[in-house]
């Protein structure tokens, strides 16, 4: 009877134990939208100077739209993210001649852990977070009196690129189910997927060359020609600066 009895005594503890251990763990379960800032980096920024020649991408800062959302428990928590990027950028295609105006969409999908650092007495609560994308990138260039290309606007066919990031943030609690996200995002966006494309079989111009994203270097490459210039990879970084309205736990 006494064994039974500390047996009953010792499951009702244990039950209690998690109880308490569920009761105090701290559940997330947050969706939202916001908009931000994307910044080129890397071989994405520069000038349409260095984009007419090869070199670069030549894009400036645009605007980015997005919807999150996050689930977990304790610290660890999961999220995932669709985003919409805009970046353009205008200029001469040499010092002084030449118009060329480039623009670039990405469609992002990223999904990744987030640790959350929770601090006492304080409605904040700033995280650290990787994650895995897969990016879809279209555009379209538009050449005005530019040597060795015919004027006019030439869409760049749809790439698909897989990447990696970062996020740096801190979420503000303004309401009983409302919280403000802010954050900081790094993007590798072409780590994986690379490749020189030529859309037209038919022709071999320079054109072409601005037809594809073309982050490989072009195979045909050699110095001095000046239908096939691409003479290395390029690489897509960006810099994202979010605020995002969050409902939820």
């Amino acid at each position: 009877m006494n064994r039974l009895w500390h047996g009953r005594v010792l499951v009702l503890l244990l039950g209690l134990l998690l109880a308490a251990a569920v009761g105090n763990a701290q559940i997330t379960i947050q969706v939202g939208g916001g908009f931000g800032l994307t910044s080129p980096m890397a071989d994405y920024g520069g000038s349409t100077i260095e984009y007419y020649n090869g070199t670069k991408y030549g894009m400036a800062s645009g605007w980015n739209l997005h919807a999150r959302a996050r689930a977990g428990l304790v610290g660890i928590v999961f999220a995932g993210e669709v985003d919409y990027s805009l970046l353009s950028n205008t200029g001469n295609s040499e010092p002084g001649k030449g118009s060329v105006e480039v623009a670039h969409t990405i469609l992002s999908l990223r999904i990744g852990p987030e640790y959350h650092i929770s601090i006492p007495l304080l409605p904040l609560q700033p995280y650290l977070g990787a994650n895995f994308g897969i990016h879809i990138i279209n555009g379209k260039t538009t050449f005005q009196g530019v040597s060795k290309v015919p004027s006019g606007t030439f869409d760049i066919s749809s790439a698909t690129r897989v990447g990696l990031g970062g996020t740096a943030g801190v979420v503000l609690k303004i309401g009983l189910i409302t919280k403000l996200d802010l954050s900081a995002q790094y993007n590798l966006v072409n780590l994986m997927g690379r490749l020189w494309e030529d859309v037209d079989t038919l022709h071999d111009e320079r054109l072409d060359s601005y037809r594809s994203l073309n982050d490989e270097r072009d195979p045909l490459y050699s110095p001095g020609n000046d239908k096939h210039f691409i003479n290395s990879n390029r690489s897509i970084h960006t810099i994202q600066l979010k605020a995002t309205l969050m409902v939820g736990l």
